[in-house]
């Protein structure tokens, strides 16, 4: 009792010898890729409902000794050659609309009616055929000059920009910002700040962030944020388009580094929305839970990328929410290498005991415990970073909060919730998302459950994962690839 059509799929099978496909449902066409079948010996599709012609290929199969198309829908001639030459092989009865063949199959002759209204429709087909190709090569030749005339504007554009950046200096950065105006400051970060700005007379918006000099190691914060960009390129890296450094009009030493703009701005602005008055914005902006899964992903490739993926392995040393930039599609790129080092040894992510005097790298709550013991920086570090980062973006709790329990960090906190208490520490605002299944109140209304096993189940392995990340001894955390693979099984699981 098969139905439908024979799955094309079939003809990748290029060894098989027997196929009975008789007493079932099949219908329209015999698939035409049936003809990779060569080796075929014995052909049953009788009793089936197939329409159209027999397939000729049919005639080339030098193996088959067996052929059973009786009793289907079949029309049209029958091939002649092949097993088609012996009655005692092929049967083909029960198609009452088949014309030809050999003799023996005491088949009615084909008729050809030729007239003159075929001829009329030959010849208006011919004139539809030369007629359509002619239409085809125009719109292909059209399509192919907008697209090449498109190309050209971006190419045009492309090269006015990197002509404009090549040209770039100090007297430029003024003017695009408004001189530094506070109503385009973006961001405020530990070397320097952050302003939106408008290059080549309007044509470019970009992000500038401007080095404070006074800032005791904000120049080598600036050669180390050159030298880890020069090389690298992946699409959850913030892109620099250029570095600037001169003199200002004070004369005083300038540095400044134009990234392309985020128009998202960054991540710690949408997991604690209140804590800014968001331009333009209404109400405060919030991410949807299959949003902050898409995040975490592009994070991870992030860090994948610059801890295996280098020429020479990079560690972040300052990822957190802050420094998570996002664009016009939501799009995740990490950013700010400020603090960022080269691991020129391939063995030192796992001779991390060695000691440094560089003190602690990064920023408090998400620094790993080893580095203020003054070990060396290694991925193990930015692996921690990345674990805090995810209980945060779940649980809507920075990790140097005051409201977290009997204090405990973030990462105790969490992992004291699991899994049973989940619902006492995940982001309100994740709570009350509706979707098909949505969020509902206990009977007594003193607290709210998750609608859906399955997001209840999600969180759970994504706070784990965060948990897990985040452990106090470096060699209990886990590798980024294997991160990348279980948030890609969850994101697989929230989207059905």
């Amino acid at each position: 009792m098969l139905f439908g059509e024979i799955p094309a799929s079939l003809g990748s099978c290029v060894m098989l010898e027997y196929l009975g496909m008789g007493r079932n449902l099949f219908q329209r066409t015999i698939p035409p890729s049936l003809e990779f079948l060569k080796g075929l010996q014995y052909l049953d599709l009788s009793n089936n409902n197939f329409s159209s012609q027999i397939p000729k290929i049919l005639e080339s199969f030098v193996y088959l000794q067996f052929l059973n198309l009786s009793f289907n829908h079949f029309e049209g001639k029958v091939p002649a050659k092949g097993v088609f030459k012996n009655t005692s092989a092929t049967f083909i009865n029960g198609n009452d609309k088949l014309c030809g063949g050999i003799s023996k199959f005491q088949l009615p002759k084909c008729e050809y009616k030729k007239s003159k209204k075929w001829k009329l429709t030959l010849s208006l087909k011919l004139i539809i055929s030369i007629f359509s190709r002619l239409l085809g090569v125009t719109l292909v030749l059209l399509v192919l000059l907008l697209r090449s005339f498109i190309k050209k504007r971006k190419d045009t554009a492309s090269s006015d920009l990197g002509n404009f950046l090549l040209n770039l200096s100090y007297q430029n950065l003024p003017n695009a910002t408004d001189g530094f105006s506070s109503t385009n400051l973006i961001g405020v970060g530990g070397f320097g700040s952050v302003y939106k700005g408008i290059l080549n007379q309007g044509r470019h918006t970009v992000a500038i962030k401007v080095l404070n000099l006074l800032r005791h190691g904000a120049s080598k914060s600036f050669i180390a944020e050159c030298e880890a960009l020069r090389n690298i390129r992946h699409r959850n890296l913030v892109k620099v388009l250029t570095s600037c450094s001169g003199i200002d009009y004070q004369g005083q030493d300038f540095k400044a580094l134009v990234y392309k703009f985020m128009a998202n701005g960054n991540l710690d602005e949408w997991l604690h929305p209140t804590s800014r008055i968001d331009e333009g914005h209404a109400e405060p902006r919030n991410l949807s839970l299959l949003q902050r899964v898409n995040i975490s992903i592009d994070v991870a490739n992030a860090l994948n990328y610059l801890h295996h993926h280098c020429q020479t392995p990079i560690v972040h040393c300052d990822l957190k929410p802050s420094n998570v930039l996002l664009d016009d599609e939501m799009i995740g790129d990490v950013g700010d290498f400020g603090l960022a080092r080269f691991i020129f040894d391939a063995t030192q992510d796992c001779s991390i005991d060695q000691l440094s005097s560089i003190g602690i790298r990064g920023t408090i709550g998400y620094t790993p415990p080893e580095y203020g013991m003054g070990n060396e920086v290694s991925t193990y570090g930015d692996v921690y970073s990345y674990g805090i980062l995810l209980l945060e973006m779940f649980t809507g709790k920075r990790p140097t909060e005051n409201t977290l329990q009997d204090n405990l960090n973030l990462h105790e906190f969490v992992k004291a919730a699991l899994p049973e208490q989940i619902i006492h520490i995940i982001e309100p605002i994740l709570l009350r998302e509706r979707g098909d299944e949505e969020t509902v109140m206990n009977e007594t209304h003193s607290e709210s459950r998750i609608g859906s096993t399955k997001i209840q189940e999600c969180l759970i392995l994504i706070l784990e994962i965060g948990v897990a990340c985040s452990m106090e001894f470096h060699r209990e955390r886990m590798s980024i690839s294997s991160i990348i693979v279980e948030l890609h099984s969850i994101r697989q699981e929230l989207i059905g």
